[in-house]
């Protein structure tokens, strides 16, 4: 990977949903929401609290939900990402 997010700053690749729904419809690129859930790529070290750093308590792969509009958006190598704070995660998607 070639971005090292900074502090409590995590690297996320956004999960899209299907084009598709359960009627058949197929949604155009136009109409789609914007993805809430994505994949954990980069840490960052933690956010310094009282002088010690407080580790994040995301780890890398974890599958996560975040906010509609969290994060920025940056291009790597023509792949989309968000780099965000670690307090715009709402949840850490547990596997089945």
């Amino acid at each position: 990977m070639l971005i090292k997010p900074l502090a409590d700053r995590v690297v996320v690749k956004p999960i899209e949903t299907s084009e598709v729904k359960k009627g058949g419809i197929i949604i155009p690129d136009t109409a789609k929401e914007k993805p809430m859930e994505g994949e954990v790529i980069e840490i960052g070290p933690g956010k310094m609290e009282d002088g010690k750093r407080v580790p994040t308590e995301v780890k890398k792969g974890d599958r996560i939900l975040y906010g509609k509009y969290s994060g920025t958006e940056v291009t790597v190598d023509g792949q989309e990402y968000l780099i965000m704070r670690e307090s715009d995660i709402f949840a850490i998607i547990a596997k089945a």
